[in-house]
């Protein structure tokens, strides 16, 4: 992997982890348009990679947040740091289930399967036009919501179907303040992120000996800044209901997509 399309693949992987148009699809697309091995151990590892920096962006920008979750998760008493971080923990739990049991199933799906990703990506306008629509709210996130949009998270795990636009409209649908609903949207991955590295690095899948860390190191770095500044830039588009333009990108893209697979 040159350093060229570690570049490229950093800056996917920053914006459309944030931005709700799927960086799972795009990062196949990706893949596939730069010949990439989509299976390929190099590949494995630089997606890993790719991932870590995405995660510690998000450390970052919620820092403060992370510290209150993880105070409440030690305080079992009804206080609001532990009502949030108990929601934080239920939305886990469908997308780590689907993850232990289903895990082969779904890796099978990322193996330049565009139809699919092209298909998901419409999926993911639509739900985006839907939350653009939706009447501002003060709501907040209950217990019931919580389990909802982490269902929305499972789905989402499938190659196209944007995670953080579905949970995020799933959100705003259901009458959650759409700022505080793009904040536990991106709170409630961080530990997934983190089990699913662990997994992949445990598996024994991935080889380092014949790796070449130079294109790691550059795509985690625009990986890293890219995620920071879409970050920031998604909670001002979700608070301004600005989704609409990503549902027609989702539109275009996946639109493209499938017409490209039967050409």
């Amino acid at each position: 992997m040159d350093i060229i399309n570690a570049i490229l693949l950093g800056l996917i992987q920053g914006l459309t982890e944030f931005l709700p148009v799927s960086s799972s699809g795009h990062l196949e697309i990706a893949k596939s348009i730069l010949g990439e091995d989509k299976v390929g151990q190099e590949s494995l590892l630089m997606t890993v990679v790719l991932h870590f920096a995405t995660a510690l962006s998000t450390i970052v920008i919620f820092r403060k947040d992370l510290v209150e979750i993880f105070k409440g998760l030690f305080k079992f008493k009804n206080a609001e740091s532990f009502q949030f971080a108990l929601k934080i923990v239920l939305s886990m739990i469908p997308a780590a289930l689907i993850g232990l049991f289903l895990n082969d199933e779904i890796e099978a799906l990322f193996g330049g399967a565009l139809t699919l990703v092209g298909g998901m990506l419409l999926i993911t306008g639509v739900l985006l036009f839907l939350a653009d629509k939706a009447k501002s709210s003060s709501k907040q996130v209950g217990i019931k919501e919580a389990v909802l949009i982490g269902v929305s998270q499972a789905i989402a795990i499938l190659p196209g179907i944007s995670r953080s636009g579905a949970t995020i409209s799933t959100a705003v649908i259901l009458g959650i303040d759409k700022e505080k609903a793009a904040r536990f949207s991106f709170l409630m991955v961080v530990p997934l992120i983190f089990g699913k590295m662990a997994k992949d690095v445990l598996s024994g899948s991935i080889q380092y000996e014949s790796t070449t860390f130079l294109p790691l190191l550059i795509g985690f770095i625009f990986a890293f800044i890219t995620g920071l500044a879409a970050c920031k830039w998604m909670i001002k588009l979700v608070k301004n209901s600005q989704l609409k333009y990503f549902a027609y990108y989702c539109f275009v893209i996946g639109g493209i997509v499938i017409i490209s697979t039967f050409i």
